[in-house]
C-alpha cells in the first residue's frame, strides 16, 4: 500500500517556476515507479512524467521535455516536479501516482494522490 499527498500548487505568471511535491508513505516505496499526470477542465487525463524506482529511467511527455523535471528522494519518501518556463496552457490539477512498472499510462499506476491546482496566468 502506497498514500500520496501532493503539495506545491498554485497561481503564477505565465514564465514563471513552481515545484510540486508528492509525499508517500509505505514500506516499498523504492519498487514504486511514480509519475505525474494532470487534467485541465474539459480534457482528458494527461501523462507528464514519470520516474522508475530506482531513478535510472524517466519518460517525459512532448509537452512538457525541456521545462519539467521529475526527482525523486527514496529516503526522504517524496517525488518532486519542478516546473519551469510555465505556459497557461499547464493550468490543470496535477496528481502524482505510483505504479508497479515503469510505464506512462495511467490505468497502469494503483496509487494517486488527491491532486494539486496549478493555473498559469497570461
Amino acid at each position: 500500500q502506497v498514500q500520496l499527498v501532493e503539495s506545491g500548487g498554485g497561481l503564477v505568471q505565465a514564465g514563471g517556476s513552481l515545484r510540486l511535491s508528492c509525499a508517500a508513505s509505505g514500506r516499498t516505496f523504492s519498487s514504486y515507479t511514480m509519475g505525474w499526470f494532470r487534467q485541465a477542465p474539459g480534457k482528458e487525463r494527461e501523462f507528464v512524467l514519470a520516474i522508475s524506482g530506482s531513478g535510472d529511467v524517466s519518460y517525459y511527455s512532448d509537452s512538457v521535455k525541456g521545462r519539467f523535471t521529475i526527482s525523486r528522494d527514496n529516503v526522504k519518501k517524496m517525488v518532486y516536479l519542478q516546473m519551469n518556463n510555465l505556459k497557461p496552457e499547464d493550468t490543470a490539477v496535477y496528481w502524482c501516482a505510483a505504479a508497479s512498472v515503469v510505464t506512462t499510462t495511467a490505468n497502469r499506476y494503483g496509487y494517486w494522490g488527491q491532486g494539486t491546482q496549478v493555473t498559469v496566468s497570461s
